[in-house]
């Protein structure tokens, strides 16, 4: 079978491809230009040693168009927007798909931490879950999808590098944000957009001390020092006001969430369903649930509350192992 892979030459496309090849399948790599001179020298090193061909995909613009442009405009709304879960449905794959429907492949696959089995998606294993960044897939994309990693964990999958001599076997995992490899996200938006301006803090209604921009803040963060011997979180981002609310450690926890453009890999249901859903990508916080769709969105009643969900973040739904969809947060009424 024709395969596209998405190519990074880090050790999880390297690893996805080296499987799939073992296989038996015929695998053509795809790199996503957006790191500059050097990392794509080293990718097609890499895909040359592998005895692949790799295609390079300039991605800036779309990059832009999909995601560094509603990142910036998320964050100056006060939001916590998520990088992979909007580039994953809205670049990434539409480029790989675009790419085997090119060369005439059947399937793309990925080095995502997750399971693809019969047309919907599962988690990986507890340690390195990924599915939470594929939340937003569509099922048509899904549908055509291979995750040679879903069942292994990543200790493993750096053994089997070492094992089979690939150059990536000892390259450090990428961390960072791929369109701000500094993690200077301050100068980043800076360069884009005007920054608010300081604001106040608000405690109980109270105006207690001064911020120096609210794109500095994200729901849950606690505030430095101490407010009458109390530790404060904010909880809130008001980008109007240019204000940021806090509130003490127990004041954080909600058991009714909202999402907006919610993305179903189930056919929407008709009558309220039990799921269990994560408000961030860990893997420890995972309440079981209540969710009804309501229009293009989602009200989720958890039976156990959850920790400072953050507008902008995905609530991303699990029915055990399988991946529902999901959402953006937004403030609850």
């Amino acid at each position: 079978m024709k395969i596209v892979v998405g190519f990074s030459g880090g050790v999880d496309s390297a690893v996805t491809t080296r499987l799939l090849q073992n296989e038996g399948h015929q695998v053509f790599g795809l790199y996503l230009d957006n790191s500059g001179e050097a990392a794509r020298r080293e990718a097609e090193r890499s895909a040359e040693r592998m005895g692949i061909q790799l295609r390079v995909a300039r991605v800036r613009d779309a990059l832009e168009e999909k995601v560094c442009r509603p990142f910036t405009e998320s964050y100056l709304r006060g939001e916590t927007p998520n990088p992979c879960v909007l580039c994953n449905p809205s670049v990434k794959f539409p480029m790989l798909l675009a790419e085997a429907d090119r060369i005439g492949a059947e399937r793309v696959a990925t080095g995502h931490y997750a399971r693809a089995e019969g047309g919907a998606l599962y988690k990986g294993r507890p340690s390195n879950d990924q599915s939470y960044m594929l939340c937003r897939l569509t099922r048509e994309q899904v549908a055509r999808l291979i995750l040679p990693l879903g069942d292994y964990e990543k200790t493993r999958v750096r053994a089997l590098a070492a094992e089979w001599g690939l150059d990536a076997a000892h390259k450090p995992d990428s961390m960072e944000i791929c369109f701000i490899p500094d993690k200077d996200y301050i100068r980043w938006l800076g360069e884009r957009a005007a920054l608010p301006g300081p604001g106040d803090f608000l405690f109980h209604g109270q105006v207690i001390g001064r911020h120096e921009g609210i794109h500095r803040w994200t729901v849950g963060q606690r505030r430095p020092g101490l407010w009458e011997g109390r530790k404060l979180y904010v909880s809130r981002i008001d980008a109007a006001a240019n204000t940021v609310e806090l509130a003490l450690w127990e004041e954080l926890f909600q058991t009714e969430l909202r999402a907006r453009d919610f993305n179903w890999l189930i056919e929407p249901p008709a009558a309220p369903i039990p799921a269990t859903v994560r408000v961030r990508h860990t893997k420890w916080e995972e309440p079981r649930c209540t969710v009804s769709a309501e229009g293009t969105g989602a009200r989720i009643l958890c039976e156990s509350p959850v920790r400072a969900p953050a507008p902008g973040q995905s609530a991303v739904l699990y029915d055990g192992e399988r991946l529902l969809g999901g959402g953006f947060i937004v403030p609850t009424p």
